[in-house]
């Protein structure tokens, strides 16, 4: 029987480590059943708002937003600040970039950097808020109408996770309100 030499074996071990995971452990089955069924009763409940008032109220950002709250509680991004101050600051953002460049792809483009800026200037950093200022451009809703229905619809999400939150089979939400 033959032994594997030394400078095999220690590539070997080498090319183990590389390819070993980094990735968090799993979590457990009771925290993922409650952060899905969180997840689906916020955005189903976004939906019944939308029909009650004839207005689309989910948009793809605010199902990011929710995936943050619900499976990731503890992170900044998180926070009720950011999810509610990030959506808000970027949809302002994305208000402003229409009525300076327009609606296009190069404006919601710009929008979409400038949101990323304005939410750091205002400690509200939210990844998928960028994507409201996009939609923003994009689509050219009515301030007026637009604003309140995300604020509804961040708050719905925020409050969806507090109620998660509680059940003591996630982390706590939210580690911080302002």
């Amino acid at each position: 029987m033959s032994e594997t030499p030394l400078p095999q074996l220690a590539a070997e071990r080498r090319w183990t480590a590389a390819l070993a995971s980094k990735a968090p452990a799993r979590p457990a089955a009771a925290s993922v059943s409650v952060a899905t069924l969180g997840g689906v009763a916020a955005l189903v409940l976004l939906v019944a708002i939308g029909t009650l008032l004839d207005q689309t109220v989910l948009i793809p950002p605010l199902a990011a937003s929710a995936a943050l709250v619900f499976a990731a509680p503890a992170l900044p991004l998180a926070q009720p600040r950011n999810v509610i101050g990030g959506q808000l600051t970027s949809a302002v953002v994305g208000f402003l970039t229409l009525a300076v460049a327009g609606s296009s792809l190069w404006a919601s483009a710009v929008a979409g950097g400038l949101a990323i800026g304005a939410m750091a200037l205002t400690r509200t950093a939210h990844s998928p808020a960028a994507a409201t200022a996009v939609i923003v451009v994009m689509t050219a809703p009515s301030a007026a109408l637009f604003l309140p229905l995300l604020l509804l619809a961040t708050v719905v999400i925020v409050g969806a996770g507090i109620v998660a939150g509680r059940t003591g089979r996630t982390a706590a939400y939210p580690s911080y309100w302002w």
